[in-house]
């Protein structure tokens, strides 16, 4: 039995060994052998240098053509481009006697405390053209917080008594104006979020040289809206409900990868209310991460 094993494996280590000259070198200058995983080279024809390299070099490794990357984070600017004609507003905009009526200038943001935060719970490349162009899709969570200027006094109900009138119900959501001032006043909209994008990279292996861009389109539900309200008269309010957001969401992305930092974009060509209001939002930000 031990000569038969020790017979087997002489003959394994014989369709193992391989000797090959090296492309770059003349004939004799470089001899390489493989034996298993092991590596020798010999330089030159006597009396040459010898290296053993165990674990091998066989050159590049083999790329994968389907990548996952988890738990990425975006984070940005959240705002919106207002194309409301508020003389045809209707019912949907409830205003205070004795005031100016609600326009433009109530829906003005802070922009830079309107945030986006996009979490994405995974994304995956797939390799389309020799890892230069990719199918580049996955799924996570948008979250959108659109900040009021402190002027601003308008509060969101989804139904019941009309303010400013005598015993008004209704069953649809308004919007009026209040008579607190708030130091606080932000509408919140989230999404379920999938995005898909054609990617286009160089150096996909190299952090710090790469280039790359994609473009596409995401489609978001929204399952989550709520006003959030901060003032003196009536402390901290959070007031979720259906305030006439549309139910989905449909954007153009893209995003831009310059070495290791990577910036993303978006813009709804439709208004993110279902009724009376022309607000198209649009978001930009950059990655924490490098994929």
């Amino acid at each position: 039995m031990k000569k038969l094993i020790l017979l087997l494996a002489t003959a394994a280590l014989c369709l193992n060994l391989t000797a090959q000259d090296d492309p770059g070198k003349k004939d004799g200058d470089k001899d390489t052998i493989r034996i298993g995983g092991m590596r020798i080279v010999k330089k030159g024809k006597k009396n040459g240098d010898v290296s053993i390299n165990i674990g091998g070099d066989n050159g590049k490794k083999k790329r994968k053509n389907l990548t996952t990357n988890w738990g990425i984070v975006d984070l940005g600017f959240a705002n919106y481009s207002d194309k409301t004609n508020y003389a045809n507003a209707g019912s949907f905009l409830v205003n205070r006697p004795g005031y100016p009526a609600l326009d433009k200038n109530d829906f003005k943001l802070k922009a830079g405390k309107s945030i986006n935060v996009n979490i994405w719970f995974f994304m995956q490349r797939l390799n389309l053209v020799k890892h230069h162009v990719h199918l580049k899709y996955g799924l996570g969570l948008e979250l959108n917080n659109y900040r009021y200027k402190s002027e601003s006094k308008i509060s969101y109900k989804e139904g019941g008594l009309v303010p400013y009138t005598v015993n008004t119900q209704t069953n649809a959501p308004f919007i009026f104006r209040d008579s607190i001032s708030f130091s606080k006043n932000k509408l919140a909209a989230d999404y379920l979020t999938v995005p898909i994008m054609l990617n286009f990279v160089t150096n996909a292996d190299e952090r710090k040289n790469r280039f790359g861009l994609s473009v596409g389109v995401s489609a978001g539900y929204l399952y989550s809206q709520r006003n959030k309200q901060v003032s003196n008269d009536r402390g901290k309010l959070k007031n979720k409900g259906d305030y006439d957001l549309e139910r989905f969401k449909f954007s153009y992305i893209t995003e831009l990868t310059l070495g290791p930092v990577t910036l993303y974009g978006s813009y709804s060509p439709k208004s993110m209310y279902e009724k009376s209001l022309d607000v198209k939002p649009f978001n930009i930000g950059f990655r924490l991460g490098y994929w």
